[in-house]
């Protein structure tokens, strides 16, 4: 039987160049109208018993192409559980990555995929529970909903919003987990949360990235996480219906969900540089992140990003808008496609159970955190 490679599915991404005995050719296809490219999603079947290296050719010119050293492709055989390939290496310009396929079907992508009818069936799940509301905010480009929850009736406005990027798909895992907790009729932390505050969730800001198999950018090949100062409906529906409604409640306490190609950790960014800045305003974001340290392992103060000088941060990025549009203390969590470094595991690496386990920690750290906002 031959090896037979397909991307053709929701998130899917790959190009077939060539195979040549068990060494299998492969071209990551650009984002629509963008030469953002880094996110990969395929299947391979006919190669049960054989052992296939898969090699990447374009990799050097991928939009992060510094994050390959190290990382590691993630693989599956039933799409729940994604685990590390046997070996994997970038060298010469390409990402190749070793597996020996055990199963008539296996799949591989960057990272766990989060699949937009995986999300139908998140949002529908979440609308069912007792407190929660749903709208539409409108509908995309390619004419997709822009999903909309809200839970919790206290005087905070909390705003969780993920996968500007779509090809990020561990900030939809990390959202999973945020409501799965915030409407747990049993948790004595949620209960707390939802007196205090009124809690505004977009699960997926990116759908038709997200369906296209993007990395970066929306059906206009638009990157949404520079579209904040001046959205419009033509490029970025996305950004400014969600930023109409945020005009609509207010926002105190705002995290912009996304993952890093190259930083092996978990970290948060925050909103120096803005004009109104000040250091007891920044000082609420900076306590978030102690205390997020201390309730979980999974999460660290050490590496990150590079912090603005002042008057020099981009408003245009959602964090910085926020942040200077309300006065929020908005950040941006940042989640690796390798692995948590001081917390590794060998097997799955960073992981959607992860994801979920450490937005519960999220959650936990702002409830001993929201009457000082």
């Amino acid at each position: 039987m031959s090896i037979q490679i397909n991307a053709a599915f929701d998130s899917g991404n790959i190009r077939l160049i060539g195979i040549e005995g068990d060494r299998v050719d492969l071209e990551i296809v650009k984002d629509h109208l963008s030469d953002f490219y880094q996110w990969f999603h395929f299947r391979v079947a006919g190669a049960k018993g054989r052992t296939l290296t898969f090699r990447i050719v374009n990799a050097a010119t991928a939009a992060y192409a510094f994050g390959w050293p190290g990382y590691k492709a993630r693989w599956s055989a039933d799409r729940e559980a994604w685990r590390v390939a046997d070996s994997g290496d970038y060298a010469d310009g390409v990402l190749s990555f070793t597996q020996k396929i055990e199963s008539d079907l296996v799949w591989f992508a960057y990272f766990a995929p989060y699949s937009m009818e995986r999300h139908h069936d998140l949002v529908s799940r979440i609308a069912l529970q007792p407190g929660v509301s749903h709208r539409e905010l409108g509908q995309t480009l390619d004419g997709q909903p822009i999903d909309y929850l809200s839970v919790g009736d206290g005087p905070k406005q909390v705003w969780l919003y993920a996968r500007q990027h779509p090809g990020e798909s561990m900030a939809e895992w990390w959202m999973e987990g945020a409501l799965e907790k915030l409407t747990d009729a049993d948790d004595a932390t949620a209960q707390a949360l939802r007196a205090r505050a009124t809690f505004h969730l977009i699960p997926n800001m990116n759908p038709d990235g997200s369906r296209r198999g993007h990395l970066r950018t929306n059906a206009a090949g638009i990157n949404l996480n520079r579209e904040w100062h001046t959205p419009t409906m033509e490029k970025s529906p996305e950004v400014l219906l969600v930023r109409n409604r945020m005009d609509e409640t207010g926002v105190d306490f705002a995290m912009d969900i996304h993952g890093d190609e190259a930083i092996p950790a978990n970290f948060l960014a925050g909103y120096e540089g803005i004009p109104s800045w000040t250091d007891a305003f920044g000082e609420k974001f900076y306590e978030f992140g102690r205390r997020l340290a201390a309730a979980t392992p999974d999460f660290q103060l050490e590496l990150g990003y590079d912090k603005s000088a002042p008057g020099t941060a981009n408003l245009a990025m959602s964090t910085n808008q926020l942040a200077e549009r309300f006065g929020a203390v908005s950040m941006t969590l940042e989640m690796p496609f390798k692995d948590h470094q001081t917390n590794a595991d060998p097997e799955f690496a960073w992981s959607p159970a992860r994801c979920k386990t450490l937005a519960h920690a999220c959650l936990d750290t702002l409830a001993g955190f929201i009457d000082e906002i």
